[in-house]
């Protein structure tokens, strides 16, 4: 250009990156200029003090020498073994990738390198998969990438080094305890941490629930934490609890965790709904309510911003039982439930009967078992049962027996006599079908004689046997003392009567045991018994009268009488042992001449 200006300086803009030429009029950049596209818009400004002025802008394309920024932004993600790299394109046109990788075990490992022409998206992004790698290992990734439309492309220069962690391949281990706060439960929720190849680059974890998501009745956002602990809280109906753990490679498999409705004793039917006003910080929820299942597939949900309000209460079918609850939002993020009924948008009668109507049947009574109608087939609430009875001899006779019943006793029936007995539901719209069931009173039986006298002689048998039995018993335990043998002498009548005329003085005998007689051999002991047990009193006496016959003088009779004495007294001493051995000890004494 021409200027008469000194000290003019001038610069050349790239897009927004400038280059200083000082006071010249053309400009050469030797170094090479990393570009993110092939075109670029260039113009010239030119300084002089406080005056500046700026050329057109020109339009340039290189197609020689182009060279791309390194790579930036980059994602990966794992597909089975293979993983997908993607980062942000240079330009709307194919390029080509090299990417290097290794184990991040083994630093020291040398790269593996794969080249691969990249495609590029409409974001503008660009993406390579690179294939037969272990998910479950960690990898150091760096990627550089050049232009395949200039004349002389070079590579860019190397993308920072990448850790590519494992795969979440399972989903977490979650464990939930609940507690209940008026019409709020508090649940907690814990898992077990990832694996430490998944974990490298760090974990964190994603949590919702139906309800939320829902808006029912309060609209949160999902959290996402990085401990392996986290606590919310839900209303009485069911939920369901997603548990999900992100790396930079990916997410696990979700953890659906199922809190089942909070079962409420005795439900009753609903007296009044709001499924005809307008919500505004309350929500509604309806399910099917089958036999025992508290955890709905199918849920009916009504908040202040349900779109097409009517064609969803279209869906409440008729004759159908509902678990109806009220929800409201207390402090704009806790959930409570106000109100739990059974909910029937249209009552009817039961189609099916009782089942397994049956009864067992004795002689003034009966019992009567059954079991409830299932739900689907009620088609309305239960209120009670009506039970009939009749005979021959009899009216009918109905009692209505409590719908939570499934047993009852039949007192005061006629003996012998045929009833027939039916039962059937009643909801409050009216009866259903009966279930039927007939039964026979057993006979009365007259009182049998014979049996009463053998009970009363099985009575006076054992009571002898017992009282033998317990004889026995005593005297084994307190045997009987013995009766010691004392035998008696016939007085002597002498055949002489001069053998009168003298007078015997007769004195008392006391028997003892000698001193020196303390041992006696236990075969002499036996002797002695034996002798004394074949023995009797008329032995003893015959030998004394034999005795007393041989001597006539009264020297004779005196030593007869000795004789006879020392005989007694040695029959006494072995009395006096006998009886001594046995722990007792008598005094014996004869007044016999």
């Amino acid at each position: 250009m021409n200027t008469t200006e000194r000290n003019v300086t001038f610069w050349i803009y790239f897009n927004k990156t400038k280059y200083e030429t000082l006071e010249k009029t053309y400009g050469i950049i030797d170094e090479l200029l990393p570009i993110k596209t092939r075109a670029y818009h260039v113009w010239v400004e030119a300084r002089a003090g406080n005056s500046s002025c700026m050329s057109t802008k020109r339009s340039v394309v290189f197609r020689d020498t182009v060279k791309y920024e390194a790579p930036q932004n980059m994602s990966m993600s794992w597909i089975k073994n293979n993983l997908n790299l993607t980062w942000i394109a240079a330009e709307m046109y194919p390029a080509l990738a090299e990417i290097r990788f290794r184990r991040n075990e083994h630093p020291t490992e040398s790269w593996g390198k794969l080249q691969r022409t990249t495609n590029t998206t409409s974001k503008p992004s660009m993406y390579i998969i690179v294939g037969n790698l272990l998910k479950d290992s960690v990898y150091q990734v760096q990627i550089r990438h050049r232009s395949t439309q200039a004349l002389k492309p070079l590579w860019s220069d190397w993308s920072p080094v990448v850790t590519v962690p494992a795969a979440l391949e399972q989903k977490p281990e979650v464990t939930i305890t609940t507690r209940i706060l008026g019409g709020t439960r508090k649940v907690t929720l814990t898992w077990k941490p990832m694996p430490h190849a998944a974990a490298v680059t760090g974990v964190s974890y994603f949590l919702n629930d139906t309800q939320s998501s829902h808006g029912c009745p309060c609209k949160k956002k999902g959290h996402r934490i990085n401990t392996s602990e986290h606590t919310t809280t839900v209303s009485l109906s069911a939920v369901n609890i997603t548990v999900i753990a992100t790396n930079s490679a990916g997410d696990s498999p979700p953890a659906i965790i199922q809190v089942p409705a909070e079962p409420a004793a005795d439900l009753k039917i609903c007296d009044k709904t709001l499924l005809d006003e307008k919500l505004n910080r309350s929500c509604l929820e309806l399910y099917e309510l089958q036999d025992g299942d508290s955890r709905p597939d199918n849920v009916i949900t009504l908040t202040a911003k349900t779109k097409k309000k009517k064609q969803i209460k279209m869906n409440i079918k008729d004759y159908v039982r509902y678990l109806y609850f009220e929800h409201r939002c207390e402090g704009g993020w806790n959930p409570k439930t106000v109100k739990m009924c059974i909910f029937y948008q249209k009552e009817g009668v039961p189609l099916r009967e009782p089942q397994d109507f049956i009864a067992s049947s004795d002689t003034h009574t009966a019992d009567l078992s059954w079991k409830g109608i299932p739900s689907v087939d009620q088609r309305g609430f239960l209120t009670h049962y009506i039970l009939k009875v009749s005979s021959q001899d009899e009216l009918k006779e109905c009692r209505n027996i409590s719908a939570s019943l499934l047993k009852y006793r039949l007192e005061n029936l006629t003996p012998g006599t045929k009833y027939n007995i039916s039962l059937v539901g009643v909801t409050r719209v009216g009866e259903g079908p009966e279930a039927t069931v007939n039964i026979i009173t057993f006979p009365e039986k007259p009182v049998n004689v014979w049996w009463s006298l053998g009970l009363l002689f099985l009575f006076f048998f054992l009571t002898i046997m017992c009282t033998c039995i317990l004889k026995r018993i005593q005297n084994k335990i307190f045997p009987p003392v013995p009766t010691p043998v004392i035998p008696d002498l016939i007085p002597y009548q002498p055949e002489s009567q001069e053998f009168l005329e003298g007078k015997e003085e007769v004195h008392k005998l006391t028997l003892h045991q000698h001193p020196e007689d303390k041992s006696v051999p236990e075969d002499a002991e036996e002797t002695i018994m034996r002798e004394w047990d074949e023995g009797t009193d008329e032995d003893l006496d015959d030998r004394v009268d034999s005795r007393m016959s041989e001597g006539t003088s009264d020297e004779a009779l005196r030593s007869s009488r000795e004789g006879e004495i020392t005989d007694l007294e040695q029959v006494d001493n072995k009395i006096a042992m006998l009886i001594y051995r046995n722990g007792l000890v008598f005094d014996a004494k004869t007044d016999s001449p």
